[in-house]
């Protein structure tokens, strides 16, 4: 699959360095396949949750939250958001624009 884009996790990984094996490892898995629904992706990534229509990824044993779009018919992921588990936790990411119009 396309990710779109790398920018925002490596933005990221800058500010919490301990997320960097795992958003990497994340990043090559999921670039790696090709995923035809959410069953297919659960194969890989056990944990995801669908949130709207959004597919959140537990990253380094749910220490960090990837929030994400996914066009299974085009193969793209778009990064909407890489969170602390406290950022997610409050759940203030649900009150963005993007968010609410998706």
């Amino acid at each position: 699959m396309l990710v779109i884009s790398k920018r925002t996790l490596r933005e990221f990984w800058e500010k919490h360095s301990n997320s960097q094996s795992g958003l990497l490892l994340w990043y090559q898995r999921i670039s790696d396949s090709k995923f035809q629904n959410l069953n297919d992706l659960r194969q890989v990534f056990p944990s995801t949750d669908i949130v709207g229509n959004f597919t959140v990824f537990n990253v380094s044993g749910n220490n960090y939250w990837l929030i994400t779009y996914i066009d299974y018919q085009y193969q793209t992921v778009f990064v909407r958001a890489v969170l602390t588990h406290a950022e997610y936790d409050k759940e203030n990411w649900k009150n963005d624009v993007w968010f609410k119009n998706s």
